[in-house]
């Protein structure tokens, strides 16, 4: 796909169409011309890709060529208003069904824009005649809730756009109701043509193997809430917030109400600019708080998952998850919110800690939708487990910190490694955590001027001990949570004490002379 310079600076919303729009548009109606009056098309294109324009401009060629009418289908509010709005915009004149619409008019409209839930309601009290439709399109076509429709529409053309062809429920797969796919331009290929952001992603390591899977297929929000809770993972959060995004407009995706809370709260004690957005805020309550998100330039919204779909801000500079998902869909939905270009931004942030990077690779990447449409098992059958994103981990000590370990050039110490190498010499595997505590000392030292500074220093490696420690006892499969908190403790007192007893001896063995006194 080639793209003028001229045809990015006259960027405009409404009927301006770029070229890989209007070749997605001919494709499509190739597909009309070709196929049955029944048939069920699967369009797919990034989000930020432009499909409500695309979708808006096959409505309006279609009802110019054709005398049958045209449904469009959203599964919420805010979508159906947007979706009314752009194909306005693109002149056709459409009527908005909702449960307050007055139908007595409906003879006057070519155009429906409907709820799935509102339009499910009418057509089963036979109050809306879909006699003459030949059109019907669904937005967001992986939610399953478009499919309790298909029986009203035998006799039509069904088109579904969405950003990513799984469906949202792994018994319901979309090959089941749609005959074709047709995929639209890539990430890579929308990035490098200006036309989207790109995402410059980091990733922190977290356990998650507290999470319980529910019934969707998905974490649970209440083992959800018990992990993102912490006092640790609130601090992670706000060390990550500060690291990488401190200053930038960012949203933040929770699983749970309760998480989002807890998070307004700590961000809002820390002295940032911060608001709580979820579905029990009224409408005007949601309009004043998504006002101030946009007119303040460092803000930060933390909100549950109403953000992820038919919501708008381009001037998002970071995005952050945290959250765990196993939904691929709502893994490019969240990042997606961050990706529309506006003015100089060329890129944008996104912090994950939710091990969703692992799980996934990168937001961008090359995925093989045909593929993943024909045979979603095969795809979602072969995502790493959390077990073994969480055995492929190794901990990084944040650059503040690696820098006062500046005269150290290994701070890292496999335990794992140490583990199989001390079994397969017969010894017990107490000797792991010696030898762990005995590297600590020597980077310790290796830095001080005196046991004092070797003391202080010892106390910054809380994260790396923790890690150390959850790494040794799945070793030894001993886990419960009263052991590992004492073995933790267990492992500082024994540090300590290495430290006073061995430090002349080991700082002499390490710069050839003994400590000043």
């Amino acid at each position: 796909m080639s793209v003028s310079k001229t045809e990015l600076a006259e960027r405009k919303t409404g009927k301006d169409l770029y070229s890989y729009q209007k070749g997605a548009i001919n494709k499509i109606f190739k597909s009309f011309e070709e196929s049955p009056d029944d048939y069920h098309l699967l369009y797919q294109l990034p989000t930020g890709g432009g499909k409500t324009v695309i979708f808006s401009e096959i409505v309006r060629q279609y009802l110019k060529h054709h005398k049958k009418k045209v449904l469009v289908m959203t599964h919420r509010i805010e979508l159906c208003k947007q979706t009314s709005k752009m194909l306005t915009e693109f002149a056709v004149n459409n009527k908005v069904i909702d449960s307050k619409a007055d139908l007595s008019d409906q003879a006057q409209y070519s155009c429906f824009v409907a709820m799935v839930e509102t339009l499910n309601n009418r057509l089963n009290d036979n109050k809306l005649d879909i006699s003459d439709i030949g059109l019907v399109i669904i937005d967001e076509a992986h939610y399953n809730s478009f499919t309790k429709l298909f029986k009203f529409f035998s006799q039509s053309f069904i088109l579904g756009v969405t950003a990513t062809p799984l469906s949202s429920s792994i018994e319901l797969p979309m090959t089941d109701n749609y005959d074709e796919l047709i995929v639209g331009e890539s990430i890579e290929s929308l990035i490098e043509n200006g036309f989207l952001a790109r995402a410059d992603m980091y990733t922190y390591n977290v356990g998650l193997t507290s999470l319980v899977v529910g019934s969707n297929g998905d974490y649970t929000v209440k083992s959800s809430e018990d992990l993102y809770t912490a006092d640790d993972m609130l601090s992670k959060l706000v060390q990550a917030y500060e690291e990488r995004s401190k200053g930038k407009k960012t949203l933040i995706f929770n699983n749970g109400i309760n998480t989002s809370l807890h998070v307004y709260d700590t961000f809002r004690r820390a002295g940032y600019p911060v608001a709580h957005l979820d579905n029990t805020n009224t409408k005007k309550e949601r309009a004043a708080i998504l006002k101030w998100f946009k007119n303040t330039p460092d803000a930060i919204l933390t909100s549950v998952s109403i953000l992820t779909t038919g919501f708008d801000e381009p001037s998002v500079e970071s995005i952050i998850l945290n959250r765990a998902t196993k939904s691929l869909t709502l893994y490019y939905q969240m990042i997606g919110r961050g990706s529309r270009i506006f003015k100089d931004k060329t890129s944008f942030t996104v912090i994950d800690l939710g091990n969703n990077f692992h799980r996934f690779g990168p937001w961008g990447d090359n995925l093989d939708w045909q593929r993943i449409f024909k045979s979603p098992n095969y795809y979602l059958d072969a995502l790493i487990s959390d077990e073994d994103i969480e055995s492929n981990f190794r901990y990084e000590m944040p650059p503040d910190l690696r820098a006062e370990f500046g005269n150290s050039k290994e701070v890292y110490f496999d335990i794992q490694k140490t583990y199989v190498d001390s079994i397969r010499n017969g010894e017990s595997s107490k000797v792991v955590l010696e030898r762990s505590i005995e590297h600590h000392a020597k980077i310790c030292i290796e830095n001080s001027e005196d046991v004092y500074d070797a003391l202080a220093l010892a106390k910054k490696l809380g994260d790396d001990i923790d890690f150390r420690i959850q790494r040794y006892t799945k070793c030894i499969s001993k886990s419960t949570y009263n052991f590992v908190d004492w073995l933790k403790d267990d492992y500082r007192k024994k540090l300590n004490s290495y430290l006073r007893a061995n430090f002349d001896e080991v700082f002499e063995s390490i710069f050839g002379y003994p400590p000043e006194d």
